[in-house]
């Protein structure tokens, strides 16, 4: 058993339910992409926000760090909602030349992609997240993607910008690579684009040369093999947080839908029976782990596993390392640190040359 005595932190998978309505996925009773198409009309009629003031205004529930600083997914910066004129760090078309100057509004699914500024999927909530300008600047309409673990970046937290390693791609091109902690929310992102669109995302493929390295041109399917097993794999490592509930819950009250893979997870290989049966199954997936209680209230929690771990890390929102265990000795599966502090965490444990991270939070 370890314990920390600091003001350090830690973890728990935030494992919270979303307040879905009753009855909402009442419709949704197939399989495949009969399944895909049925959430499509439940998903698919919704409010149109106002890009400017609905977006900047919903990020102030929908984007709020347990801090109190804006949610940002390409940074650790401290940036506080509102306009300069009020004391906040909100993009007023100045800086933003260097991280944590200003953030912006990033389109995880670039608006290239649909045709640019074309509603409703410009202001759709679902897509849209607050982000570091500077960074948001760098990704551009890159497409996300694994980068060589020797690809260093100077900023932000964690992600990367290089040539794609991602198995079985088939071009050579430049890839934004998330912090492991956000690619689970991107690959849901994704799985809600090619659902809330369904009739056109498959037209979209020859609008940018990014999105025809993603896009396969259909409407069922979506994605290119090599990007879906990506976000398949992203998914499973990256399992849904409080953080993604949350936001649901915060851009439901606005714009009127949901993410159906944040309240249904499961939903995705239930779409995609065929690519997720395809998948190694002696990948280092996040079903195999657990992290309990969470949230937790007793200052402890409990990483369970019959996977043999070879590396645990304890990161806190600032990118800052708190713990490293090497070769973590497991009692009856169950590995425990305790005597942690309040706070919001993401536990980083590694396998076998394969990694996973859990979002935490000690309340």
């Amino acid at each position: 058993m370890i314990k920390i005595y600091s003001l350090l932190l830690f973890l728990t998978i935030t494992s919270g339910f979303s307040q879905i309505p009753n009855g909402y996925y009442n419709n949704a009773t197939g399989s495949g992409f009969a399944l895909k198409t049925q959430l499509n009309a439940i998903v698919s009629p919704h409010n149109t926000l106002i890009y400017g003031s609905g977006l900047w205004n919903l990020f102030t529930t929908s984007d709020v760090r347990p801090d109190g600083y804006v949610w940002d997914i390409y940074s650790n910066c401290n940036f506080i909602f509102g306009t300069v004129a009020n004391g906040g760090n909100q993009d007023d078309g100045t800086l933003g030349t260097i991280e944590c100057q200003r953030f912006n509004k990033e389109h995880t699914f670039p608006q290239s992609w649909f045709g640019g500024q074309i509603y409703p999927m410009y202001s759709d909530a679902h897509i849209v997240m607050p982000a570091d300008k500077k960074a948001n600047g760098m990704r551009q309409s890159l497409s996300y993607g694994m980068v060589a673990t020797n690809v260093v970046n100077p900023i932000g937290n964690g992600w990367k910008i290089g040539t794609c390693i991602t198995p079985n791609y088939p071009y050579t091109l430049q890839v934004f690579e998330p912090a492991d902690q956000y690619k689970g929310d991107i690959a849901r992102n994704y799985f809600y684009m090619a659902t809330c669109y369904e009739s056109s995302i498959g037209s979209w493929q020859t609008l940018n040369a990014n999105v025809d390295t993603v896009l396969d041109g259909t409407n069922d399917n979506v994605f290119e093999p090599w990007f879906l097993n990506m976000l398949l794999t992203w998914n499973n490592q990256d399992p849904v947080s409080q953080k993604e509930i949350n936001r649901n819950n915060a851009i439901y009250t606005v714009q009127g839908n949901r993410n159906p893979f944040v309240d249904h997870p499961e939903y995705v290989c239930q779409i995609w029976a065929t690519a997720c049966n395809n998948l190694n199954n002696d990948s280092f997936e996040a079903a195999a782990v657990t992290v309990f209680p969470n949230p937790s209230v007793e200052n402890k929690v409990t990483i369970n596993t019959s996977i043999s771990i070879d590396y645990i890390q304890l990161i806190n929102l600032n990118g800052q390392s708190l713990l490293e265990v090497k070769n973590p000795v497991f009692i009856n599966n169950s590995f425990t640190i305790d005597n942690l502090p309040q706070g919001f965490y993401f536990l980083k444990l590694s396998s076998n040359n394969q990694s996973i991270t859990k979002k935490v939070i000690i309340n």
